[in-house]
């Protein structure tokens, strides 16, 4: 059996409408799959190119529902391609709008829906709610089933999103991104993979997206291996800073032994010591 997850980083440039979003995307989607990709990762809210409005009836407007047909159509390309698809959007909510991520399946089925649980409240995404909680799914490949979760951009700076994920048994964790991606971040996402065991894609825009640099990465979770002398780059793969479909292959079987063999992850912890980390204390 194949053990080996092809993902596709969709660094695209946004269009001016919902249209132009499906068109795009649905063009970028084809191309992973000729590459080859079992999926294609969208940046963050590709349904409006993460514009998010500071005026509550144009956000509104902006918004779309997950019955949507800009979503379901995705769906129906993800069942014809026979590839699972991560499609990103500003999601109606009441009270206010989410920073949502679903993923079909290779059979155009709804997989998992995850809405960005750490809105980045001090700038725009003030105009948001945030998510309840962090989810994992078993995603069937058509050789293989993994289990993936998601957390998307500022989630990457609370280790808490990545832990809980790995608690639920995920090995991949899919990042949707709208930031400049710098060594900060870059090593917030390597620590994530390293400190959990598990593979972390992160799909940002390209340059020519304000306050994007593409940088796009994959970190696959496995520092070093048992007889091998020193350490390795966990980074897999990190996409220049131009537009394009970039895929990178995760070797499931390499990272399943080892997170069988080593210390990290859930080995060692000791959660009856952690209570305060779920409490309020010393939060405005």
């Amino acid at each position: 059996m194949n053990m080996k997850l092809k993902i596709a980083l969709l660094q695209l440039l946004p269009g001016d409408s919902l249209e132009e979003q499906f068109k795009i995307g649905k063009a970028a989607c084809e191309k992973a799959k000729a590459m080859g990709a079992d999926i294609a990762l969208f940046p963050e809210m590709w349904s409006s190119g993460y514009v998010i409005p500071q005026d509550e009836r144009l956000i509104e407007e902006m918004a779309i529902s997950a019955n949507n047909h800009f979503i379901q159509d995705f769906g129906k390309l993800a069942a014809e391609l026979q590839m699972a698809i991560a499609i990103t959007f500003l999601e109606s909510h009441r009270p206010k709008p989410l920073n949502s991520v679903i993923l079909f399946d290779r059979n155009g089925k709804q997989n998992l829906h995850y809405s960005k649980v750490h809105t980045c409240d001090f700038d725009l995404e003030k105009m948001l709610s945030g998510g309840e909680d962090f989810y994992v799914a078993d995603l069937d490949t058509g050789r293989d089933t993994v289990r993936v979760g998601s957390m998307i951009c500022f989630d990457r700076e609370f280790p808490e999103s990545a832990r809980i994920l790995m608690v639920k048994g995920a090995e991949v964790i899919l990042a949707p991104n709208a930031c400049p991606i710098e060594i900060n971040r870059l090593a917030a996402l390597r620590t994530r993979a390293y400190e959990n065991m598990l593979a972390v894609a992160t799909c940002n825009y390209p340059g020519g997206q304000p306050d994007c640099n593409g940088h796009s990465t994959v970190f696959d979770g496995m520092a070093w291996f048992a007889g091998e002398p020193g350490v390795r780059d966990m980074c897999i793969f990190e996409a220049p800073e131009k537009e394009g479909v970039y895929v990178a292959e995760i070797d499931l079987e390499l990272l399943r032994k080892y997170r069988k063999d080593e210390v990290m992850g859930n080995k060692y912890r000791h959660p009856e010591k952690y209570g305060i980390l779920a409490a309020t204390y010393g939060h405005d």
